[in-house]
Protein backbone atom coordinates (compact mmCIF):
# COMPACT_ATOMS: atom_id res chain seq x y z
CA UNK A 1 0.00 0.00 0.00
CA UNK A 2 1.38 3.22 -1.10
CA UNK A 3 2.08 6.04 1.78
CA UNK A 4 1.36 8.65 -0.88
CA UNK A 5 -1.98 10.08 -1.58
CA UNK A 6 -3.51 12.59 -4.05
CA UNK A 7 -2.98 16.26 -2.66
CA UNK A 8 -6.12 17.40 -1.09
CA UNK A 9 -8.65 18.84 -2.98
CA UNK A 10 -7.81 16.50 -5.83
CA UNK A 11 -8.56 13.45 -7.43
CA UNK A 12 -7.26 10.56 -9.78
CA UNK A 13 -9.73 9.67 -12.48
CA UNK A 14 -9.17 6.26 -13.29
CA UNK A 15 -11.49 3.03 -15.15
CA UNK A 16 -14.19 2.36 -15.45
CA UNK A 17 -15.23 6.16 -14.05
CA UNK A 18 -12.80 7.82 -16.31
CA UNK A 19 -14.41 7.22 -19.52
CA UNK A 20 -17.27 8.83 -18.74
CA UNK A 21 -15.19 11.95 -18.36
CA UNK A 22 -13.67 11.03 -21.51
CA UNK A 23 -17.32 10.75 -22.94
CA UNK A 24 -18.14 14.04 -21.86
CA UNK A 25 -14.87 16.29 -23.22
CA UNK A 26 -15.54 14.40 -26.53
CA UNK A 27 -19.46 15.39 -26.34
CA UNK A 28 -18.97 18.92 -25.22
CA UNK A 29 -16.38 19.14 -28.04
CA UNK A 30 -18.16 18.08 -31.14
CA UNK A 31 -20.59 20.53 -31.73
CA UNK A 32 -17.35 22.70 -31.56
CA UNK A 33 -15.30 21.06 -34.08
CA UNK A 34 -18.59 21.04 -36.32
CA UNK A 35 -18.70 25.13 -36.25
CA UNK A 36 -15.11 25.79 -37.43
CA UNK A 37 -13.61 25.53 -34.02
CA UNK A 38 -10.43 24.64 -33.95
CA UNK A 39 -8.38 23.60 -31.16
CA UNK A 40 -5.58 25.02 -28.67
CA UNK A 41 -3.88 23.77 -26.09
CA UNK A 42 -1.65 26.46 -23.58
CA UNK A 43 0.78 25.51 -20.87
CA UNK A 44 -0.29 24.39 -17.38
CA UNK A 45 1.17 27.70 -15.82
CA UNK A 46 1.41 31.49 -17.08
CA UNK A 47 2.92 34.75 -16.15
CA UNK A 48 0.97 35.69 -12.68
CA UNK A 49 0.39 39.24 -14.41
CA UNK A 50 -1.33 37.74 -17.53
CA UNK A 51 -4.29 36.87 -14.38
CA UNK A 52 -3.68 39.28 -12.64
CA UNK A 53 -4.93 42.23 -15.53
CA UNK A 54 -6.83 39.74 -17.49
CA UNK A 55 -9.09 37.98 -14.56
CA UNK A 56 -8.84 41.13 -12.22
CA UNK A 57 -7.03 42.50 -9.05
CA UNK A 58 -10.05 42.49 -7.02
CA UNK A 59 -10.78 38.75 -8.11
CA UNK A 60 -11.26 36.29 -5.09
CA UNK A 61 -9.43 33.87 -7.86
CA UNK A 62 -6.33 36.96 -7.74
CA UNK A 63 -6.38 37.54 -4.30
CA UNK A 64 -7.11 34.25 -2.72
CA UNK A 65 -7.10 30.96 -5.04
CA UNK A 66 -4.43 31.48 -7.10
CA UNK A 67 -1.17 28.90 -6.76
CA UNK A 68 1.64 31.55 -7.63
CA UNK A 69 5.33 30.87 -7.33
CA UNK A 70 8.42 32.02 -7.91
CA UNK A 71 10.85 30.56 -9.91
CA UNK A 72 14.87 29.82 -9.91
CA UNK A 73 15.20 32.12 -12.43
CA UNK A 74 13.24 34.89 -10.36
CA UNK A 75 9.91 34.50 -13.07
CA UNK A 76 6.40 35.18 -11.34
CA UNK A 77 4.21 32.30 -12.63
CA UNK A 78 0.83 31.03 -11.48
CA UNK A 79 -0.70 27.31 -12.35
CA UNK A 80 -4.01 28.79 -14.78
CA UNK A 81 -7.04 29.29 -12.55
CA UNK A 82 -8.88 29.40 -15.84
CA UNK A 83 -8.93 29.31 -19.51
CA UNK A 84 -9.59 32.46 -21.86
CA UNK A 85 -6.94 34.32 -20.56
CA UNK A 86 -4.11 32.04 -21.87
CA UNK A 87 -6.11 30.72 -24.85
CA UNK A 88 -5.99 35.26 -25.75
CA UNK A 89 -2.61 35.44 -24.74
CA UNK A 90 -1.54 32.64 -27.39
CA UNK A 91 -3.82 33.42 -30.15
CA UNK A 92 -1.64 37.50 -29.91
CA UNK A 93 1.46 35.78 -29.44
CA UNK A 94 0.42 33.61 -32.57
CA UNK A 95 -0.62 36.70 -34.02
CA UNK A 96 -3.95 34.83 -35.15
CA UNK A 97 -5.73 37.95 -35.40
CA UNK A 98 -3.88 39.19 -38.56
CA UNK A 99 -4.78 35.95 -40.88
CA UNK A 100 -7.60 37.78 -41.96
CA UNK A 101 -10.06 35.51 -40.68
CA UNK A 102 -11.93 37.02 -37.71
CA UNK A 103 -13.21 35.79 -35.56
CA UNK A 104 -10.54 33.31 -34.37
CA UNK A 105 -12.69 30.60 -32.98
CA UNK A 106 -10.33 28.03 -31.04
CA UNK A 107 -11.43 25.37 -28.25
CA UNK A 108 -9.63 24.05 -25.90
CA UNK A 109 -9.77 20.81 -23.10
CA UNK A 110 -7.70 20.78 -20.14
CA UNK A 111 -6.79 20.96 -15.99
CA UNK A 112 -7.48 24.40 -13.85
CA UNK A 113 -6.28 25.24 -10.53
CA UNK A 114 -7.64 27.39 -7.22
CA UNK A 115 -6.78 26.95 -3.87
CA UNK A 116 -10.12 26.63 -2.74
CA UNK A 117 -11.99 24.78 0.09
CA UNK A 118 -12.85 21.42 -1.16
CA UNK A 119 -16.52 19.84 -1.45
CA UNK A 120 -18.10 18.22 -3.82
CA UNK A 121 -18.16 19.58 -7.35
CA UNK A 122 -15.28 21.97 -6.37
CA UNK A 123 -12.00 21.06 -6.08
CA UNK A 124 -8.43 22.58 -6.08
CA UNK A 125 -8.04 20.82 -9.35
CA UNK A 126 -10.32 20.75 -12.28
CA UNK A 127 -10.99 19.99 -15.98
CA UNK A 128 -12.72 22.25 -18.20
CA UNK A 129 -13.51 22.34 -21.93
CA UNK A 130 -13.58 25.72 -23.25
CA UNK A 131 -14.73 27.65 -27.01
CA UNK A 132 -13.74 31.21 -27.88
CA UNK A 133 -14.73 33.32 -30.47
CA UNK A 134 -11.91 35.91 -30.90
CA UNK A 135 -12.09 39.72 -32.94
CA UNK A 136 -16.10 40.26 -33.93
CA UNK A 137 -18.50 41.94 -31.74
CA UNK A 138 -21.64 40.14 -33.31
CA UNK A 139 -24.89 38.74 -31.41
CA UNK A 140 -24.96 35.85 -33.22
CA UNK A 141 -21.20 34.74 -32.34
CA UNK A 142 -22.77 35.10 -28.40
CA UNK A 143 -26.16 33.17 -29.31
CA UNK A 144 -23.88 30.47 -31.62
CA UNK A 145 -21.84 29.76 -28.50
CA UNK A 146 -24.92 29.44 -25.85
CA UNK A 147 -26.35 27.30 -28.40
CA UNK A 148 -23.67 24.50 -29.01
CA UNK A 149 -23.13 24.51 -25.15
CA UNK A 150 -27.08 23.82 -25.39
CA UNK A 151 -26.53 21.06 -27.78
CA UNK A 152 -23.30 19.61 -25.88
CA UNK A 153 -25.76 18.73 -22.67
CA UNK A 154 -28.74 17.46 -24.21
CA UNK A 155 -26.65 15.02 -26.45
CA UNK A 156 -25.39 13.73 -23.30
CA UNK A 157 -28.91 13.34 -22.24
CA UNK A 158 -28.93 16.13 -19.57
CA UNK A 159 -32.43 18.06 -19.09
CA UNK A 160 -32.63 19.19 -15.57
CA UNK A 161 -29.96 22.55 -16.77
CA UNK A 162 -31.31 25.99 -16.70
CA UNK A 163 -29.39 28.86 -18.70
CA UNK A 164 -29.06 32.15 -16.71
CA UNK A 165 -28.40 35.29 -19.22
CA UNK A 166 -27.57 39.04 -18.45
CA UNK A 167 -25.99 41.99 -20.02
CA UNK A 168 -23.27 43.93 -17.99
CA UNK A 169 -22.83 46.33 -20.14
CA UNK A 170 -20.15 48.37 -22.08
CA UNK A 171 -17.69 51.20 -21.35
CA UNK A 172 -20.32 53.82 -21.53
CA UNK A 173 -22.47 52.58 -19.72
CA UNK A 174 -21.70 50.64 -17.09
CA UNK A 175 -19.78 53.53 -15.09
CA UNK A 176 -22.92 55.13 -14.80
CA UNK A 177 -23.87 51.95 -12.76
CA UNK A 178 -21.01 50.92 -11.32
CA UNK A 179 -21.40 54.75 -9.40
CA UNK A 180 -24.70 53.90 -8.51
CA UNK A 181 -24.11 50.59 -6.97
CA UNK A 182 -20.94 51.77 -5.06
CA UNK A 183 -23.68 54.54 -3.38
CA UNK A 184 -25.73 51.87 -2.74
CA UNK A 185 -22.92 49.56 -1.06
CA UNK A 186 -21.34 52.43 0.92
CA UNK A 187 -24.70 52.88 2.90
CA UNK A 188 -24.34 48.72 3.90
CA UNK A 189 -23.02 47.26 6.63
CA UNK A 190 -20.47 45.16 5.14
CA UNK A 191 -16.92 44.11 6.23
CA UNK A 192 -13.58 46.37 5.70
CA UNK A 193 -12.80 43.64 2.54
CA UNK A 194 -15.89 43.75 1.20
CA UNK A 195 -16.29 47.70 1.00
CA UNK A 196 -12.47 47.84 -0.31
CA UNK A 197 -13.83 45.12 -3.16
CA UNK A 198 -16.89 47.57 -3.73
CA UNK A 199 -14.73 50.29 -4.66
CA UNK A 200 -12.30 48.62 -7.20
CA UNK A 201 -15.36 46.56 -9.04
CA UNK A 202 -18.31 46.79 -7.49
CA UNK A 203 -20.10 43.84 -9.17
CA UNK A 204 -17.68 41.73 -7.70
CA UNK A 205 -20.30 42.17 -4.22
CA UNK A 206 -23.43 41.26 -6.28
CA UNK A 207 -21.68 37.81 -6.83
CA UNK A 208 -20.83 37.47 -3.17
CA UNK A 209 -22.53 33.51 -1.64
CA UNK A 210 -22.45 34.91 2.01
CA UNK A 211 -25.85 35.23 3.06
CA UNK A 212 -24.73 38.08 5.46
CA UNK A 213 -24.26 40.01 2.53
CA UNK A 214 -26.93 38.50 -0.06
CA UNK A 215 -29.90 39.61 2.49
CA UNK A 216 -28.59 43.36 1.86
CA UNK A 217 -28.81 43.64 -1.70
CA UNK A 218 -32.67 43.22 -2.39
CA UNK A 219 -32.56 46.61 -3.69
CA UNK A 220 -29.86 47.21 -5.22
CA UNK A 221 -29.85 49.15 -8.57
CA UNK A 222 -29.50 46.64 -11.55
CA UNK A 223 -27.60 47.26 -14.16
CA UNK A 224 -30.30 46.72 -16.98
CA UNK A 225 -31.90 49.86 -15.91
CA UNK A 226 -28.75 51.82 -16.70
CA UNK A 227 -27.83 50.30 -20.02
CA UNK A 228 -27.31 52.28 -22.95
CA UNK A 229 -29.37 51.78 -26.51
CA UNK A 230 -26.58 50.22 -28.42
CA UNK A 231 -26.54 47.54 -25.25
CA UNK A 232 -30.24 47.15 -24.79
CA UNK A 233 -30.44 46.69 -28.77
CA UNK A 234 -27.35 43.85 -28.56
CA UNK A 235 -28.36 42.45 -25.42
CA UNK A 236 -32.56 41.43 -27.33
CA UNK A 237 -30.72 40.60 -30.54
CA UNK A 238 -29.07 37.81 -28.56
CA UNK A 239 -32.40 37.06 -26.85
CA UNK A 240 -33.62 36.95 -29.73
CA UNK A 241 -31.60 34.39 -31.67
CA UNK A 242 -31.69 32.04 -29.00
CA UNK A 243 -34.85 31.80 -28.47
CA UNK A 244 -35.34 31.42 -32.37
CA UNK A 245 -33.13 28.26 -31.97
CA UNK A 246 -36.18 26.82 -29.51
CA UNK A 247 -33.44 27.18 -26.18
CA UNK A 248 -34.82 28.39 -23.11
CA UNK A 249 -32.82 30.49 -21.22
CA UNK A 250 -34.22 32.37 -17.82
CA UNK A 251 -32.97 36.76 -17.80
CA UNK A 252 -31.30 36.92 -14.51
CA UNK A 253 -30.32 40.83 -13.87
CA UNK A 254 -28.21 40.28 -11.03
CA UNK A 255 -26.19 37.53 -12.56
CA UNK A 256 -22.39 38.88 -12.52
CA UNK A 257 -19.95 35.74 -13.07
CA UNK A 258 -16.89 36.05 -10.96
CA UNK A 259 -14.48 38.21 -13.62
CA UNK A 260 -13.78 41.15 -14.23
CA UNK A 261 -13.12 41.01 -17.86
CA UNK A 262 -17.05 40.26 -18.91
CA UNK A 263 -18.81 43.16 -20.66
CA UNK A 264 -22.41 43.12 -22.23
CA UNK A 265 -23.39 39.22 -22.90
CA UNK A 266 -23.11 37.29 -19.46
CA UNK A 267 -24.63 33.86 -18.78
CA UNK A 268 -24.49 30.70 -16.83
CA UNK A 269 -25.22 27.07 -16.46
CA UNK A 270 -26.78 25.48 -13.39
CA UNK A 271 -28.31 22.63 -12.59
CA UNK A 272 -30.04 22.75 -9.05
CA UNK A 273 -29.44 18.73 -8.76
CA UNK A 274 -26.12 19.85 -7.67
CA UNK A 275 -26.54 21.75 -4.14
CA UNK A 276 -24.66 25.08 -3.37
CA UNK A 277 -22.19 23.92 -6.28
CA UNK A 278 -24.53 24.70 -8.85
CA UNK A 279 -22.94 26.62 -11.74
CA UNK A 280 -21.48 23.76 -14.43
CA UNK A 281 -20.29 26.07 -16.89
CA UNK A 282 -20.64 29.66 -18.10
CA UNK A 283 -19.54 32.77 -19.92
CA UNK A 284 -20.03 35.83 -21.82
CA UNK A 285 -17.98 38.60 -23.89
CA UNK A 286 -15.42 40.20 -22.80
CA UNK A 287 -14.26 42.67 -25.44
CA UNK A 288 -11.92 44.99 -23.73
CA UNK A 289 -9.56 41.84 -22.44
CA UNK A 290 -6.96 42.21 -24.96
CA UNK A 291 -6.32 45.50 -24.50
CA UNK A 292 -5.81 44.71 -20.75
CA UNK A 293 -3.29 42.19 -21.93
CA UNK A 294 -1.34 44.49 -24.11
CA UNK A 295 -2.96 43.35 -27.52
CA UNK A 296 -4.74 45.41 -29.73
CA UNK A 297 -8.58 45.55 -29.60
CA UNK A 298 -10.53 42.67 -30.54
CA UNK A 299 -14.00 41.82 -28.94
CA UNK A 300 -14.46 38.57 -28.04
CA UNK A 301 -16.53 35.76 -26.42
CA UNK A 302 -16.50 32.82 -24.89
CA UNK A 303 -17.49 29.97 -22.55
CA UNK A 304 -16.10 27.21 -20.05
CA UNK A 305 -18.03 24.07 -19.28
CA UNK A 306 -16.61 22.03 -16.19
CA UNK A 307 -16.39 18.10 -16.77
CA UNK A 308 -16.41 17.69 -13.38
CA UNK A 309 -19.81 19.32 -12.79
CA UNK A 310 -21.44 18.02 -15.70
CA UNK A 311 -20.23 14.35 -14.50
CA UNK A 312 -21.86 15.36 -11.45
CA UNK A 313 -25.07 16.02 -13.05
CA UNK A 314 -25.16 13.30 -15.47
CA UNK A 315 -25.22 11.18 -11.84
CA UNK A 316 -27.85 13.28 -10.29
CA UNK A 317 -30.60 12.94 -13.38
CA UNK A 318 -28.96 9.23 -13.05
CA UNK A 319 -28.22 9.39 -16.91
CA UNK A 320 -26.21 6.10 -17.85
CA UNK A 321 -23.88 7.00 -20.85
CA UNK A 322 -23.95 4.69 -23.94
CA UNK A 323 -19.82 4.17 -23.85
CA UNK A 324 -18.10 1.73 -26.15
CA UNK A 325 -16.91 -1.21 -25.04
CA UNK A 326 -13.30 -1.00 -24.38
CA UNK A 327 -12.70 -4.41 -25.56
CA UNK A 328 -14.74 -6.07 -27.83
CA UNK A 329 -12.41 -9.25 -28.50
CA UNK A 330 -10.48 -11.63 -25.98
CA UNK A 331 -8.03 -13.65 -26.73
CA UNK A 332 -7.37 -16.90 -24.54
CA UNK A 333 -4.23 -19.12 -25.95
CA UNK A 334 -3.69 -22.47 -24.53
CA UNK A 335 0.08 -23.53 -25.09
CA UNK A 336 3.00 -21.82 -26.53
CA UNK A 337 1.86 -22.09 -30.14
CA UNK A 338 -1.72 -20.85 -29.13
CA UNK A 339 0.20 -17.56 -27.91
CA UNK A 340 2.13 -17.04 -31.74
CA UNK A 341 -1.11 -17.62 -32.86
CA UNK A 342 -3.34 -15.65 -31.09
CA UNK A 343 -1.34 -12.60 -30.54
CA UNK A 344 -0.85 -12.36 -34.35
CA UNK A 345 -4.28 -12.33 -34.97
CA UNK A 346 -5.24 -9.99 -32.06
CA UNK A 347 -2.67 -7.24 -33.57
CA UNK A 348 -4.12 -8.05 -36.79
CA UNK A 349 -7.42 -7.27 -35.38
CA UNK A 350 -6.43 -4.00 -33.54
CA UNK A 351 -4.83 -2.63 -37.21
CA UNK A 352 -8.08 -2.90 -38.99
CA UNK A 353 -10.12 -1.24 -36.01
CA UNK A 354 -11.32 -3.98 -33.19
CA UNK A 355 -10.70 -3.37 -29.87
CA UNK A 356 -8.98 -6.47 -28.82
CA UNK A 357 -6.99 -7.64 -25.85
CA UNK A 358 -5.38 -10.90 -24.56
CA UNK A 359 -4.85 -13.43 -21.95
CA UNK A 360 -1.59 -12.70 -20.46
CA UNK A 361 0.33 -13.96 -17.86
CA UNK A 362 0.16 -17.78 -18.89
CA UNK A 363 -2.75 -18.14 -17.27
CA UNK A 364 -5.08 -21.31 -17.24
CA UNK A 365 -8.35 -21.52 -18.97
CA UNK A 366 -10.27 -20.97 -15.77
CA UNK A 367 -8.25 -17.68 -14.92
CA UNK A 368 -8.71 -16.58 -18.56
CA UNK A 369 -11.99 -17.11 -19.17
CA UNK A 370 -12.16 -15.14 -15.90
CA UNK A 371 -10.63 -12.13 -17.33
CA UNK A 372 -12.50 -12.66 -21.04
CA UNK A 373 -15.53 -11.82 -18.60
CA UNK A 374 -13.93 -8.61 -16.73
CA UNK A 375 -12.93 -7.47 -19.94
CA UNK A 376 -16.32 -6.82 -21.17
CA UNK A 377 -15.84 -8.50 -24.60
CA UNK A 378 -18.41 -9.57 -26.57
CA UNK A 379 -16.64 -12.28 -27.94
CA UNK A 380 -13.44 -14.73 -26.81
CA UNK A 381 -11.07 -16.55 -29.16
CA UNK A 382 -9.61 -19.54 -27.74
CA UNK A 383 -7.37 -22.27 -29.39
CA UNK A 384 -5.11 -24.76 -28.30
CA UNK A 385 -2.89 -27.61 -29.95
CA UNK A 386 -5.58 -29.64 -31.04
CA UNK A 387 -7.48 -26.50 -32.19
CA UNK A 388 -4.81 -25.40 -34.63
CA UNK A 389 -4.10 -29.04 -35.60
CA UNK A 390 -7.60 -28.69 -37.27
CA UNK A 391 -6.83 -25.25 -38.37
CA UNK A 392 -9.55 -23.83 -36.29
CA UNK A 393 -10.16 -21.46 -33.21
CA UNK A 394 -13.27 -21.85 -30.75
CA UNK A 395 -15.06 -18.18 -31.18
CA UNK A 396 -17.03 -17.71 -28.01
CA UNK A 397 -19.99 -15.15 -28.10
CA UNK A 398 -20.32 -14.32 -23.92
CA UNK A 399 -23.80 -13.15 -24.24
CA UNK A 400 -25.38 -16.55 -25.94
CA UNK A 401 -22.83 -18.43 -24.75
CA UNK A 402 -22.84 -20.00 -28.14
CA UNK A 403 -19.64 -21.68 -29.76
CA UNK A 404 -18.09 -22.51 -33.13
CA UNK A 405 -15.39 -23.11 -35.16
CA UNK A 406 -13.90 -20.63 -37.26
CA UNK A 407 -10.69 -21.15 -39.68
CA UNK A 408 -7.89 -19.65 -38.34
CA UNK A 409 -7.11 -17.41 -41.49
CA UNK A 410 -10.80 -16.59 -41.53
CA UNK A 411 -11.09 -15.46 -37.74
CA UNK A 412 -10.34 -11.86 -38.33
CA UNK A 413 -13.19 -11.16 -41.06
CA UNK A 414 -15.34 -13.58 -39.36
CA UNK A 415 -15.31 -11.00 -36.28
CA UNK A 416 -15.29 -7.96 -38.56
CA UNK A 417 -18.21 -8.83 -40.09
CA UNK A 418 -20.07 -9.55 -36.27
CA UNK A 419 -19.29 -6.59 -35.02
CA UNK A 420 -20.30 -4.42 -38.20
Amino acid sequence: MSTFKAPKGTYDLIPPDSAKFLAVREAIAAPLRNSGYGYVETPGFENVELFARGVGESTDIVTKEMYAFETKGGDRLALRPEGTASVLRAALEANLHKSGNLPVKLWYSGSYYRYERPQKGRYRHFSQVGAEAIGAEDPALDAELIILADQAYRSLGLRNFRILLNSLGDKECRPVYRAALQDFLRGLDLDEDTLRRAEINPLRVLDDKRESVQKQLGDAPLLRDYLCDACKAYHEEVRELIGAAGVAFEDDPKLVRGLDYYTRTTFEFVHDGLGSQSAVGGGGRYDGLSEMIGGPALPSVGWALGVDRTVLALEAEGVELDLPASTSVFAVPLGEEARRVLFAKVTELRKVGVAADFSYGAKGLKGAMKNANRSGARYTIVAGERDLADGVVQLKDMESGEQTAVGVGEIVAELESRLG
